[in-house]
Formats: structure tokens, C-alpha cells, sequence
């Protein structure tokens, strides 16, 4: 299909027809989570599992790609669903207008083979993280900040987060500002390490965490 043919040959029809079929669930529809969802949609992954209890105010309309001044008021997910339809209708796609939680996760994550992380807060990505632990299923985790960024991928057995914020408090983002650059950045790497570990591709960020400063233009990786 001509809508794909720049996909190749960065990824073989092989790959292709791992990530034609592959099921990825996407929880927080926001900031990072329209950008991932957009860049997921246009590559041709097979399913997405949308999740997100959050509706659009005024102040998303600086960075989160499905906020528009006439869907203010409106469910994210439900939005970002749409968006997907418009982008590629061979994409199925289901959305649910809750908050991700240790009671409702497992039934809300279903079958997906692969989560990625767009939360705002330490408490639900550990709980994301156990829950991910419990289904057997690599998390891509992914946190902005003002101008820099931090992305790693966990899977089932590292229990990455838990090492990662030991001290299990929340860092205030919104005291470093969000602007639109970042989330877009982030987002970018988040979707391709989760098409690296459809693909089932090397040298991913898998124990380490990618830190990036924009503002200097670094990027550091640790081993975590």
C-alpha cells in the first residue's frame, strides 16, 4: 500500500507485519500521549487501547495536539479516537474515559502486548507498572518537564520505576512549565522503542534511563 511505502526500508515487510498486527495501549492521551497516538496511527500499528479520564481545559492548548478551542470540556481519549479515523481508518481503536487504577487496569490494558506510559504522576506509573509485571507485557515510560525529558523502557522482570523514583514522590511538572517541544521529543523516542521491541530490535533502553536537556542540547543516558 502506497500510504506505507516510507516506512521501508527502515523497517522490512517482516517487521511491518509485526507491527500491522500488533496491539499497543496507550495510558493518558494528553501531552505526550496525542503525540505518541498520532505517530503510532501514521506508522500502521494494527490496534490501540486508548485510556484516559481526562477532559481538554484551556491550558492543554499550549502542547496537547488533539486540544482545540472548539473541544474544550471534551473527553481525551474519546478525541484522540477520532483523530485516529481521520489519520487511518484501519487502525482499530478503543477508548475508555476513566483513569487508569489497581482495580480497573488489568481489564482496561485487555490484550495489548505492549503499554506505553504518558501519565503526569509517579503514583499511577507504579501502579501501571505492577500491573504491566502482572500481564507479562514491556512498559515504555516517557516524563517531560520544562525543557528536558526522560524516557526508558521497562520490562516485566526490571522493575525499572520502582528504581527510578525510590522515594515514590511526585516532581511537579507544571513548576517547570510544559512547552510544546518537549512532549513531541519524548513522545518520539517512546514510539520508537516500542516499535524496536515489536520488531524485536537491539539497543534498547532497557535499565538505563535516556535524559535530555534541551535547554544545553545533552542528552545523557544512565544505567539505572
Amino acid at each position: 500500500m502506497s500510504r506505507y511505502e516510507r516506512n521501508f526500508p527502515a523497517f522490512s515487510e517482516t517487521d511491518f507485519e509485526k507491527i500491522r498486527t500488533a496491539k499497543v495501549c496507550v495510558v493518558g492521551c494528553g501531552g505526550l500521549g496525542g503525540y505518541i497516538i498520532e505517530m503510532l496511527s501514521r506508522v500502521g500499528i494494527g490496534s490501540l487501547i486508548l485510556i484516559d479520564g481526562d477532559v481538554f481545559e484551556d491550558s492543554n492548548l499550549n502542547r496537547q495536539l488533539n486540544a482545540t478551542q472548539k473541544n474544550l470540556g471534551d473527553s481525551k481519549s474519546k478525541a484522540a479516537a477520532q483523530r485516529v479515523k481521520l489519520i487511518n481508518k484501519d487502525v482499530n481503536t478503543c477508548y475508555y474515559k476513566e483513569f487508569l487504577t489497581a482495580e480497573n487496569g488489568q481489564e482496561l490494558i485487555d490484550d495489548a502486548i505492549i503499554v506505553i506510559d504518558a501519565l503526569d504522576n509517579v503514583k499511577t506509573r507504579l501502579i501501571l507498572q505492577k500491573l504491566c509485571k502482572e500481564k507479562g507485557v514491556p512498559l515504555i515510560h516517557g516524563a517531560i518537564g520544562g525543557w528536558f525529558a526522560q524516557v526508558t523502557t521497562v520490562f516485566p522482570e526490571d522493575d525499572t520505576l520502582s528504581r527510578l523514583y525510590s522515594d515514590k514522590k511526585d516532581t511537579d511538572s507544571k513548576a517547570l512549565g510544559n512547552p510544546s517541544f518537549t512532549p513531541a521529543l519524548a513522545a518520539s523516542i517512546q514510539v520508537s522503542e516500542c516499535l524496536k521491541v515489536i520488531t524485536e530490535k537491539d539497543d534498547l533502553l532497557r535499565n538505563q534511563l535516556l535524559y535530555i536537556d534541551l535547554l544545553s542540547n545533552e542528552l545523557f543516558k544512565f544505567n539505572i
